[in-house]
């Protein structure tokens, strides 16, 4: 049986925040809680005292990594969080965020990045020509970037640093990070990857999606821009230009990728998906007695495609909320179940009916594939698939882990090539048009490289592009099964706790 393929994954969710007098390992923890979705690989979270960092990571989902008793342990006033699922570099604890240096003068640099750079060997190059070594066996980007900055702010300080270093940085990129007592944050100059900002009443955050600002009780206050640094410590807020912004957001973050309840660049995802699913009606008409989501990342534009289309809507299939990422690989009985270990056909409610399915977008097509068979088993007349994206023909290179381009059902396959491999009766995309009038966001300033093949920034030859690029520099160590404590200006020496 067909396996249900990876649902296409972000890099990491990032989150900051400078506030004296509160518990800000506490509030980084909930709102990395906030920002699960964008990563579930590795956790972490460091806290600045004024006087030291201290950096607690580890592999698993964020409750799993932390508790009250760490949590209460980590004390100050500044703190960066991560949350990761990895683009550049294996699954292992040296790979975990936050990253930690040393600068020459003693002081600590921690810093969580979101995103994927394109010109990674050229900083790797560079830095080697500086002696700055990988640390711990690391083999990302972010690390990378983490020693060239600490490299640089030797004698300049961090904030020179970064607009120095910065602009010469290529790639989608939002950047948290601190030293012992002030919290920056920046984001690339074409604005890849959201990262916004937000108040408390006696501090401010920095977080990747508006729902991480609720889960803290922190307001909104604008977007950090593209080419935009910040910097947060006693004496305010300021801000710096390293770069002309050439806005290009990412409009799968729309499709897939950010929470329902987020908001970006003035537009809530929830009202665009939902959007999307009413045009997605006007496209492809269906001659159907229901409408059901793939949940829960089809569920906004199915309750569109029902509205437009005027078919009644209803749950078809139930979701499992407890299968995420597991370490424990199901039994081959299980694993010939496929799909069935995360969905579960409602057989009262489909059994005789001609249904169309809505789901946010095909990679692979193994899923689909799954699903339709299973929905016929369980006795629909018809099935007619309905995406809410156009069809995935590109690699991302900004921070997406989509299939290569060979693996890629839509590259390909013409529109009824894809009907056949996945057995539906009709299949339908959203056009690159209507996503984009969905969003709100002129055309300009989206990056839809996925769908059209257009990337707004440009790209090295493939040999110097890759997950595991740098792995072929020099080899990690093996990742660790205990969680790791990093303390004081920068000390080498980890304490792993039993």
């Amino acid at each position: 049986m067909d396996q249900p393929e990876p649902e296409p994954r972000e890099e990491c969710g990032v989150f900051g925040v400078w506030a004296p007098g509160e518990e800000v390992a506490k509030l980084t923890y909930y709102g990395l809680y906030a920002l699960q979705h964008r990563g579930q690989e590795a956790a972490g979270i460091s806290v600045a005292d004024g006087a030291q960092i201290v950096v607690f990571k580890d592999l698993g989902l964020v409750s799993q990594v932390f508790d009250e008793q760490v949590l209460s342990s980590l004390r100050g006033h500044v703190a960066v969080g991560h949350c990761r699922y990895s683009t550049t570099g294996s699954t292992t604890w040296e790979n975990a965020q936050p990253t930690f240096r040393t600068t020459a003068i003693g002081s600590g640099l921690s810093l969580g990045h979101n995103g994927n750079l394109v010109n990674t060997a050229e900083l790797r190059d560079r830095a080697a020509e500086l002696g700055v070594a990988t640390r711990n066996g690391a083999t990302t980007d972010s690390d990378l970037l983490t020693g060239l900055l600490a490299a640089a702010a030797a004698d300049k300080g961090i904030e020179q640093a970064a607009m120095e270093l910065l602009p010469t940085v290529r790639g989608a990129y939002c950047l948290v990070f601190s030293d012992e007592s002030t919290l920056y944050a920046a984001r690339d100059p074409h604005g890849v990857r959201p990262l916004v900002l937000g108040r408390l009443e006696r501090g401010w955050v920095v977080a990747s999606e508006t729902a991480a600002l609720d889960i803290v009780g922190a307001s909104f206050v604008r977007e950090v821009e593209p080419g935009e640094l910040i910097a947060i410590d006693a004496e305010g807020l300021r801000s710096s230009r390293f770069a002309t912004p050439e806005p290009k957001g990412c409009i799968f973050e729309y499709v897939y990728l950010a929470r329902p309840d987020t908001t970006i660049s003035g537009r809530g995802v929830h009202a665009t998906r939902v959007e999307i699913g009413r045009k997605l009606a006007a496209e492809f008409p269906a001659e159907a007695d229901l409408v059901i989501p793939v949940p829960e990342s089809g569920t906004p534009a199915a309750i569109g495609y029902a509205q437009a289309s005027g078919i009644p809507y209803g749950s078809g299939l139930v979701k499992n909320a407890y299968v995420g990422r597991t370490f424990i690989q199901p039994s081959q009985t299980i694993r010939q179940l496929g799909i069935r270990l995360k969905l579960n056909p409602l057989r009262d409610v489909i059994r005789g009916k001609r249904l169309v399915v809505v789901d946010d977008s095909v990679v692979r097509g193994n899923t689909q594939r799954a699903l339709v068979r299973m929905l016929r088993e369980a006795g629909a007349l018809e099935v007619h698939v309905r995406i809410a994206s156009p069809p995935v023909r590109w690699p991302c290179f900004y921070g997406i882990d989509f299939a290569s381009r060979a693996e890629l059902v839509a590259n390909g396959l013409d529109l009824d090539g894809i009907r056949r491999s996945i057995g539906a009766d009709s299949l339908g995309y959203v056009s690159l048009e209507a996503l984009v009038a969905a969003t709100e966001q002129p055309k300009s300033r989206l990056c839809s490289a996925c769908f059209d093949g257009k990337y707004p920034i440009p790209l090295p030859e493939d040999i110097h592009i890759g997950k595991h690029l740098l792995e072929g520099i020099e080899k990690g160590v093996a990742g660790s099964a205990a969680p790791v404590l990093t303390t004081g200006y920068g000390a080498e020496d980890a304490l792993r706790r039993p």
